[in-house]
């Protein structure tokens, strides 16, 4: 049984007098409707707010917006607002995720977005395209989001 609710992102099932949101609030995507595969994954995340007493109001209002299979790797996406809320708890989440999907690697990467090099503001905000959201910036972010929870100390170019 659904609940009428004023806002369309939250809906929630009635189990037993006790009120469980539906695994769709765990995804929202930007465009499109969410496949099979990250159906499951916010499937996996909604069962672990229901079951786990430490990650339940960690979770509650978390979400994703992707989730991809690469190899023996799983790669969730989070919004990059949420991406600092996601690392407090994201040793205890990998490790509960690799479990029910039977060890297989678990990622969890902030969506990012790169604005090209003709990047132009409008009227009203002027200034230079934001350091942040250069592709090399972008890059170096995503593989600090690979390697987390370790830091990266040292670099390396390499010119031939």
């Amino acid at each position: 049984q659904t609940l009428p609710s004023n806002d369309i992102e939250h809906h929630f099932i009635i189990v037993s007098d006790i009120v469980y949101p539906e695994m769709s609030s765990k995804i929202r995507k930007a465009s499109g409707e969410p496949d099979e595969f990250e159906l499951s994954v916010a499937q996996e995340l909604l069962n672990l707010e229901i079951t786990s007493t430490d990650l339940k109001p960690s979770l509650h209002d978390l979400y994703i917006t992707a989730a991809k299979e690469c190899g023996n790797a799983i790669v969730i996406y989070v919004p990059y607002k949420l991406n600092r809320s996601f690392r407090k708890i994201q040793t205890k989440l990998t490790r509960e995720l690799e479990k029910k999907f039977s060890g297989r690697n678990v990622l969890f990467i902030a969506q990012r977005s790169i604005l090209g090099k003709s990047y132009a503001r409008d009227q009203k905000t002027k200034g230079l395209r934001p350091r942040s959201r250069t592709l090399t910036a972008v890059q170096d972010a995503i593989l600090e989001d690979i390697v987390y929870p370790t830091e990266i100390v040292g670099k390396r170019a390499r010119c031939k």
